[in-house]
């Protein structure tokens, strides 16, 4: 048996051939301009590129620059706050509308279909809709003052204190639907024997969801933690929407920072530092993901 081990391994290799041969285009792409232009960016992010790259390296001062900038700061503050509540409300909203829908429910087909439409909006059309919807004239606030209650307030987006929740509302809004339908592909995967077992052994709906369901939807979890998160990071279409990071400075966020940096302010840069700690924060994400996924199989 063991003489014959080594010849499978050839056989192995050149298995799908043709497929493997035909992703060498998409591979090349991918490590060409991603991987080159994510190094691209980190060299120059050390450099004092103004309008044009230019290889004038000078050390640290560009992230000295970044962290002792108040506008970056409240970025990141911002970030935190949305990234946060983000991840937790649609995980939490969207689990509860899989598990509503997993009962068999009448129109299941039309509810899911109108929970899903907005995200198949742009952000900048979601942005521009909650935009008029939290008009403080015409919108949600408007529409309960001419109702007979004037004293009703609500108008965050005007609100330096609270405008980063009126950003979060929008966002939820767009991506709950889309964690709704991949929490209820885990659920529909779930054996239906299970669900007689625990039913037969008379433990309650929400234990059985809570201490078998969840733990066995592992996987599900996080794929769908690691696609929040990718969004929250790179949130921008959104601010500039409705807000474009105002009242002042108060909704900023990194990927606008950069922007305004590098296509506005003409600072390359300071643009490039501020986008290789965007970049470092996706790595902090990426490799425990990976980590937990691929290192835990292998383990197995």
């Amino acid at each position: 048996m063991t003489g014959h081990a080594p010849a499978k391994r050839p056989n192995q290799l050149f298995r799908n051939l043709t497929a493997k041969i035909a992703s060498i285009p998409m591979i090349l792409i991918a490590l060409g301009i991603f991987l080159g232009g994510s190094l691209w960016t980190v060299v120059y992010s050390f450099t004092n590129s103004k309008l044009l790259p230019r290889a004038s390296f000078v050390g640290f001062d560009q992230f000295e620059r970044l962290w002792s900038s108040s506008r970056w700061i409240i970025s990141i503050q911002n970030l935190a706050i949305y990234g946060i509540l983000s991840l937790i409300f649609s995980m939490v909203i969207g689990f509860l509308l899989a598990a509503l829908m997993d009962q068999k429910i009448r129109f299941e087909n039309t509810f899911r279909t109108i929970f899903l439409y907005p995200f198949a909006l742009s952000f900048i059309v979601t942005g521009l809709v909650w935009q008029w919807i939290l008009n403080p004239e015409f919108g949600i606030q408007g529409i309960v003052r001419s109702l007979g209650w004037e004293s009703f307030s609500f108008d965050p987006l005007y609100n330096a204190d609270i405008v980063i929740y009126g950003i979060l509302i929008a966002g939820l809004w767009q991506g709950t639907g889309l964690v709704m339908c991949l929490m209820l592909a885990g659920l529909r995967g779930i054996d239906e024997d299970i669900w007689k077992a625990a039913r037969v052994d008379g433990i309650p709906m929400w234990r059985t969801y809570l201490f078998i369901v969840i733990p066995m939807m592992r996987p599900v979890f996080i794929t769908t933690l690691v696609i929040i998160a990718s969004g929250i990071v790179k949130v921008y279409d959104l601010v500039v929407a409705q807000t474009s990071g105002g009242p002042g400075n108060a909704s900023e966020v990194p990927a606008k920072y950069v922007y305004d940096y590098m296509f506005q302010a003409q600072n390359l840069g300071q643009g490039f530092a501020a986008s290789t700690m965007m970049l470092l924060t996706v790595a902090i994400i990426i490799i425990p993901w990976a980590y937990l996924e691929f290192g835990g199989k292998k383990r197995g």
